[in-house]
């Protein structure tokens, strides 16, 4: 799962080609399969979204949930590409996009009415 924040006027225009460049960084990095797509983009009101200073209001931040097992390699594989894919194809520089993986162990996610550690899924978690 992941959710996108960013100024709504910055980030309502890009969101549908921001949604591309990042699931294809986690199909290219994670070998996700094209119908893993689960992202979430909140789009705030300015005065809702405080930022640090140097950073303008391209300011996006993401945020990546995902089940534990990933090496750390692979983890910084992915940040790396979103930075520069999204500069490519977006240019918004990295120092206006903020990157973070939260990892859970299996057990905690639950969907399609049973457990991660349960399911049987289509692709690799320990890459």
């Amino acid at each position: 799962m992941i959710v996108v924040y960013g100024i709504k006027e910055k980030l309502n225009p890009i969101k549908v080609r921001l949604s591309d460049v990042i699931h294809g960084c986690m199909q290219d990095v994670l070998g996700l399969p094209e119908d893993k797509r689960a992202q979430r983009f909140m789009p705030l009101d300015q005065e809702n979204f405080y930022y640090p200073d140097g950073r303008s209001d391209a300011y996006t931040v993401i945020e990546i949930n995902m089940m534990q097992g990933r090496k750390k390699e692979t983890q910084k594989a992915l940040i790396k590409s979103l930075f520069g894919e999204i500069e490519r194809q977006l240019d918004i520089s990295p120092v206006d996009i903020e990157i973070t993986i939260h990892e859970q162990p299996p057990h905690c996610w639950g969907f399609r009415g049973i457990t991660g550690d349960e399911a049987k899924l289509n692709y690799k978690v320990e890459v």
